[in-house]
């Protein structure tokens, strides 16, 4: 029994290891390395919106993508601790709870993605209920921010919504994959839903 947990371990500590070696505050960097080698996403000079930044290894791979000629801007509601390049904009705040200061964070977006997880509480039910107002959360902003043809990056956790989720994203988006990263962990629930070519 203990064999395949210490291997699973080991899986695990591969990307953290190689997070901190490559300068990364955590091991997420590679799920949006893989999404990006698959679907070439983000581009030179591209304007990009991180939604739920924290720690920030999104945020950074995203500023080498875009270049200084682009512009990323995070949003978390919890502060960062790192040091952000010139070229990216953090916020302090809450998505669920923004309203008028949505403004502020400007719009015309080519891709807005959303790493956003909810405070589990190891009951499926609830934590996939709140994933997925997480999702729609993000979905809203991502309608009113994105440019037409943009493209939209979204983690949902799998449960009863997941369908009605996925349609909301079908009736914003011309086409949509659904993408199970390598370096997700094995137990992990989460999936992403892309929406390329916003309608």
């Amino acid at each position: 029994m203990n064999r395949p947990s210490s291997k699973r371990n080991q899986w695990e500590d591969h990307y953290a290891r190689r997070a901190k070696k490559e300068n990364y505050p955590a091991r997420s960097v590679y799920k949006l390395k893989e999404i990006q080698l698959k679907y070439s996403l983000i581009r030179k000079g591209d304007k990009v919106l991180d939604l739920g930044c924290s720690p920030g290894s999104w945020l950074l791979y995203a500023a080498e993508l875009t270049g200084n000629q682009g512009w990323v801007m995070g949003v978390d509601q919890k502060p960062l601790s790192i040091k952000i390049p010139s070229h990216v904009t953090f916020y302090l705040g809450d998505i669920l709870s923004i309203g008028d200061e949505l403004e502020s964070i400007g719009k015309n977006f080519n891709v807005i993605m959303s790493d956003l997880a909810p405070a589990t509480t190891g009951k499926k039910n609830v934590d996939t209920a709140r994933s997925f107002n997480l999702c729609q959360a993000a979905l809203s902003i991502a309608q009113q921010k994105l440019v037409t043809g943009g493209a939209f990056i979204c983690k949902i956790f799998q449960g009863e919504d997941f369908k009605e989720f996925l349609n909301s994203v079908k009736a914003c988006f011309n086409k949509h994959k659904i993408f199970k990263p390598q370096s997700s962990r094995k137990a992990s629930r989460e999936i992403y839903i892309i929406g390329l070519d916003k309608k």
